[in-house]
């Protein structure tokens, strides 16, 4: 998968914004069933936390989701911690800039960090950067394979390009994962009518 990942970022800086955006989708979308399962010390504890948040009623799936966004949000070092918070909050003040080099920051020294790539890709496609975005999204999926809100962001992004059955793909792996995600509950049921023809 490092290849993968090569791939990508080699995309990036060579070709065409249109052709890069084809290119980042199609091998997203076809590494979506072969990644491999996440590895790490609290692999049981966290496979318990995603069976929980299969429950279909009841309050046990939103505590789950919260155990799970916990977790990915910590890197192990009390200063990669800091660069994710301030990046995500300069996200949220609309500092996309900002927000981009605290995140860059954040991979180059924490490579690994899965969480620190699906912030950026975040950043990066609220300026309107899906080529970059793209390249983010492979990274953090290819760490974290079932990072959800990833494969949402994913969906998001191919809808905005009008790539539309990519996108609804995207959005269905993705609720497969967490069945409970407005969002991606929304994107489903708005493509689903848009490709079988249906106004909206």
């Amino acid at each position: 998968m490092r290849v993968l990942a090569a791939i990508f970022h080699n995309v990036v800086t060579e070709l065409h914004a249109g052709i890069l955006t084809i290119l980042c989708v199609l091998t997203v979308l076809a590494g979506l069933f072969t990644l491999p399962a996440p590895a790490n010390a609290q692999a049981t504890d966290m496979d318990a936390l995603f069976e929980r948040l299969q429950q279909p009623e009841g309050e046990g799936w939103r505590l789950a989701e919260s155990d799970i966004l916990r977790e990915w949000s910590k890197s192990g070092s009390a200063s990669m911690d800091l660069l994710l918070q301030r990046g995500e909050q300069a996200l949220d003040e609309g500092n996309s800039e900002a927000a981009i080099g605290h995140l860059t920051a954040l991979v180059d020294h924490a490579p690994e960090f899965a969480a620190g790539w699906q912030a950026r890709a975040a950043a990066y496609a609220s300026m309107g950067q899906f080529g970059p975005a793209l390249a983010d999204l492979a990274e953090a999926l290819r760490l974290e394979p079932r990072q959800f809100a990833a494969l949402t962001q994913l969906g998001f992004m191919l809808e905005e390009a009008g790539n539309d059955t990519r996108a609804l793909a995207a959005y269905r792996e993705s609720l497969k994962i967490h069945p409970h995600q407005p969002e991606a509950i929304d994107g489903v049921a708005r493509l689903e009518k848009l490709l079988s023809g249906t106004e909206i």
